[in-house]
């Protein structure tokens, strides 16, 4: 998935004094920095087979393999998420087509009883399989649906960022009231997103283990913690590949039950 298919905004360094941005410019200057993070991310596909690990707030662990394949990008992509381990989860499948004037269209497919279900608006704040992302998580998020504030410019885990505030605008569903982002300087990729609703904090991710591949600048580890729950999923990616052949019609229920 892209960097914004898990949990999928396209996923900011030393003593910094904060310094407050307000007017028009401030809102211009947090727009042109965000799309320029999403543009050093376009891609026209990506693939990835990747490790989920979710630990409860007991330190339970459970695990879980996944493969992801995603068409298209800058909010008109097509993505396939599948399970591939343990195997009373393997074959599951969600099909998300995301659109730039909308919401994304998801459907989860469950081959155990060989049906695929649409995952309905006000379903999209709910967890996605037991990990710690929400259907929400998922979408590839277009900056076009957003306005965007800058508010200051910070460390994070010793990188040089810019904290930015995310909203939703009108017409957009989100369960979340607005987002913070820090964003790498160096390189323009998110090092971190908080969730809030209202005043609440509700999720953290965190985008970890940045590496160059193929000219972008892809985190391989991403942590998202469910601050309401205190658990936390961590999803390790491997042999990620961009710009690989697909077709469009492997992203349809048709090729994932071929599949399975």
């Amino acid at each position: 998935m892209s960097r914004f298919e898990i949990g999928r905004i396209r996923p900011i360094r030393p003593i910094c004094i904060l310094f407050l941005f307000v007017g028009s410019a401030a809102a211009q200057d947090a727009r042109a920095i965000v799309e320029e993070a999403q543009k050093r991310a376009t891609s026209e596909s990506q693939r990835y087979e990747g490790t989920l690990r979710v630990i409860d707030a007991k330190n339970k662990i459970t695990e879980k393999r996944w493969q992801f394949d995603r068409l298209g990008s800058h909010g008109a992509s097509k993505s396939v998420l599948k399970f591939t381990a343990p195997a009373e989860v393997k074959g599951v499948a969600l099909l998300v087509v995301n659109h730039p004037d909308r919401s994304s269209d998801q459907w989860m497919w469950t081959p155990a009883i060989a049906r695929e279900r649409r995952i309905a608006m006000q379903d999209r704040a709910g967890r996605f399989f037991g990990t710690d992302f929400s259907f929400e998580d998922l979408e590839e998020r277009d900056t076009r649906q957003f306005d965007f504030r800058l508010l200051a410019e910070e460390n994070l885990d010793g990188a040089a960022c810019w904290k930015i505030e995310s909203r939703p605008r009108q017409g957009k569903i989100s369960q979340y009231t607005h987002s913070y982002l820090w964003i790498r300087k160096e390189n323009y990729v998110v090092a971190q997103i908080e969730h809030y609703k209202k005043t609440q904090l509700v999720r953290r991710a965190r985008y970890l283990d940045v590496k160059n591949v193929r000219g972008i600048w892809t985190p391989h580890t991403i942590e998202m913690h469910d601050l309401q729950r205190n658990s936390r999923t961590v999803l390790k990616i491997e042999q990620l590949q961009y710009n690989v052949p697909m077709n469009e019609s492997d992203f349809t229920f048709q090729a994932i039950r071929r599949e399975f």
